[in-house]
């Protein structure tokens, strides 16, 4: 597909969803940092795939087709799908206790409390120098020693920043692959979706700057309506929040599946169609992912939530968003799948917006 320099906007849409390109368009001409792409996916067909802006602060280096952007917590369905592969092969049981495959963990938790948030482990009482995010190990030796914020299973609270980790430990102790080694093989690669934990060489290349980290901008401040738990769960280690960390090299190809996937908006779109298709997981354990296990008042968000494992619900659909506005979903209503990705953090609500059009399109009703 050729580029046009002079056009703020790449991509396609199909016959009638020309106002999908005309919101998206908007949002990335009122962007003061780097970029965005959205997708989207109906009726066995992309109707919707486009990016535009820049890749760099510097606006030097235009986003590409194929240019990946980290969507925060939006990673974590994936993470959880890794888990929940070795469910539907009966080598884990989500209601065991994580002890029996992670043997040294002492929180009473299961692998069910883990996947749906409500085990109690959200912020780490070691304090830890950002250099353990990229070591495994050591990360999970801390975890292991963490007593519970709260009995599990009796409270919500999301695991920000340790979800992956805690997930990792038990798919490579069960499975003997690391977490981002495990969704390259089954699940990412087979399925050509292009989203990744844990950056190669090649795939640094093209990742997003993210902007929008300045003092007194919109995402900074959104932090501060969260609940009382987030700056502790993010700030230990602490660089998850740091332009320096998260645009430098060792995050980028460290495996943290919290928080740190790496991908298009057709790839994050991606999981949630091959999701939809069958692809992935036995329609029982799907069934189980995509219902909800837990709801309440979620001490870290600080907000209502509803928790399947690994994923949001809501009555619309399911899916998972992140900290500076990213996020991809499933509608079961509409039978489409969207994501929106956005190098500059800021309005939560313009992922929203695009997706409130392409429901236009569609005759569906705003969620």
């Amino acid at each position: 597909m050729s580029r046009d320099p002079e056009a703020p906007v790449q991509g396609f849409v199909a016959e009638g969803f020309a106002p999908v390109r005309d919101a998206f368009t908007a949002v990335v001409e009122a962007s003061e940092g780097t970029g965005a792409a959205v997708a989207a996916w109906h009726d066995g067909r992309w109707v919707v795939d486009l990016w535009g802006g820049f890749a760099d602060a510097a606006r030097t280096r235009p986003w590409e087709r194929n240019s990946l952007v980290m969507p925060y917590s939006a990673t974590k369905p994936f993470a959880a799908v890794a888990v929940l592969r070795l469910v539907d092969r009966r080598l884990v049981e989500l209601d065991a206790p994580v002890s029996t495959y992670w043997p040294g963990f002492v929180a009473p938790a299961t692998v069910r409390h883990i996947l749906d948030h409500t085990a109690g482990i959200v912020v780490l009482d070691e304090p830890l120098p950002t250099e353990a995010l990229y070591d495994p190990a050591r990360m999970e030796a801390a975890l292991a020693a963490q007593p519970p914020r709260w009995e599990p299973g009796t409270a919500l609270g999301e695991a920000a920043l340790v979800y992956g980790h805690l997930l990792g430990a038990i798919v490579r102790r069960v499975d003997g692959r690391t977490i981002g080694a495990f969704l390259r093989d089954e699940v990412t690669g087979p399925h050509a979706i292009d989203f990744h934990v844990g950056l190669r060489p090649d795939e640094e290349a093209r990742a997003v700057e993210l902007t929008g980290f300045e003092a007194g901008g919109r995402f900074l401040a959104d932090l501060e309506t969260y609940g009382p738990l987030l700056r502790p769960a993010i700030d230990n280690p602490p660089g998850a929040v740091d332009p320096a960390v998260v645009n430098g090299s060792a995050w980028r190809r460290a495996e943290i599946a919290a928080a740190n996937g790496h991908g298009t908006a057709r790839g994050l779109a991606g999981l949630y169609v091959e999701l939809a298709r069958g692809g992935l997981l036995s329609d029982g354990v799907l069934a189980e992912m995509t219902r909800i296990q837990a709801s309440g008042h979620d001490d870290l968000i600080g907000d209502d939530a509803a928790w399947g494992l690994g994923v949001a619900i809501d009555g619309d659909g399911f899916g998972m968003g992140g900290l500076g506005g990213s996020y991809g979903w499933w509608s079961s209503a509409g039978g489409y799948a969207f994501a929106f990705v956005t190098g500059h953090l800021g309005d939560p609500d313009r992922g929203d917006r695009i997706e409130a059009v392409l429901r236009e399109v569609l005759g569906l009703a705003t969620a």
